[in-house]
């Protein structure tokens, strides 16, 4: 509910959207107030939800340059890849002469940037929320406010009737959601969480511990949960005391496919047909 009626709200205060005028002053993930100057025309992506978010603005021609690991939409494939928030080509960046490069708040890119005269924003959703409100954000910096709305609007109607079909289902296991094998986990806040809710499974990481936790795998063995993703049965059963956990026992290992952890991992505009294959994962028997 509280999700809806943000996104309600989001909504409403950009009803009437039209051209952004600029000079634009907005406060960014890092807490600074950025002033761009003009509409920006050439841009640097250092994140791949980020990236396909502008690609979906229709702003893709935009980008001269984009993170190692942007790869959706095809087109992004001609665009140069200038490193990633953690090992940046700072060269080649600044080489480019963008008017705009995005980030997250994390990595060391801002000041480097800054230094050399190029203005920085830092935008990254982790929140369910986040990936409507900044994506209308990120609409307003390109001036593509009434696009974003649009997105945005489909994106969530595409979301309810997933939402729709998986309230049916009679069971809704306790699952684990694993996004790196440290373990690295996914709380109920996240957009991942809240993914995973939506689709008919109840996390077993409470909200205490944080949108993307590190987790004891003893806190795993405690919670005894009745489905795992992001790994396979072989790899859950080798670490201590998780061969006796009911999904490994009942084979609700899942591992998730490449082309949907892809879109899981990206809080962006394919956010609904990812809800949807971990819907497919979790509730198979509604989608015969």
């Amino acid at each position: 509910m509280k999700s809806t009626i943000l996104i309600s709200l989001t909504f409403a205060l950009s009803a009437n959207a039209g051209a952004t005028t600029y000079p634009l002053t907005l406060q960014d993930d890092l807490g600074r107030k950025v002033i761009i100057k003009s509409e920006p025309k050439r841009i640097i992506s250092m994140l791949p939800s980020t990236s396909e978010t502008l690609c979906a603005l229709k702003v893709c021609e935009r980008l001269v340059g984009v993170d190692a690991y942007s790869d959706y939409p095809a087109q992004l494939g001609k665009v140069p890849k200038v490193g990633d928030l953690f090992t940046p080509n700072i060269e080649a960046i600044v080489a480019a002469k963008p008017d705009l490069v995005l980030i997250s708040k994390d990595g060391k890119l801002e000041g480097p940037l800054t230094q050399a005269g190029i203005t920085v924003f830092a935008l990254y959703p982790v929140t369910y929320d986040e990936v409507f409100s900044k994506t209308l954000t990120l609409g307003k910096l390109v001036n593509r406010e009434a696009a974003a709305k649009t997105l945005v609007t489909g994106m969530a109607r595409d979301i309810a009737k997933t939402e729709i079909l998986t309230r049916s289902a009679v069971n809704r296991p306790t699952a684990y959601y694993e996004i790196d094998p440290t373990p690295y986990t996914v709380g109920p806040k996240s957009f991942l969480g809240v993914l995973l809710g939506k689709a008919g499974a109840r996390n077993i990481i409470p909200e205490s511990m944080g949108e993307f936790p590190k987790v004891d795998p003893e806190f795993i063995v405690k919670a005894n949960p009745q489905l795992m993703l992001g790994l396979d049965r072989q790899a859950a059963a080798a670490r201590p005391g998780w061969a006796g956990l009911q999904a490994v026992k009942s084979g609700r290992v899942i591992d998730i496919p490449a082309e949907l952890g892809s879109s899981l991992s990206r809080p962006g505009p394919r956010l609904p047909q990812a809800l949807r294959g971990l819907a497919r994962l979790i509730h198979p028997e509604l989608f015969r």
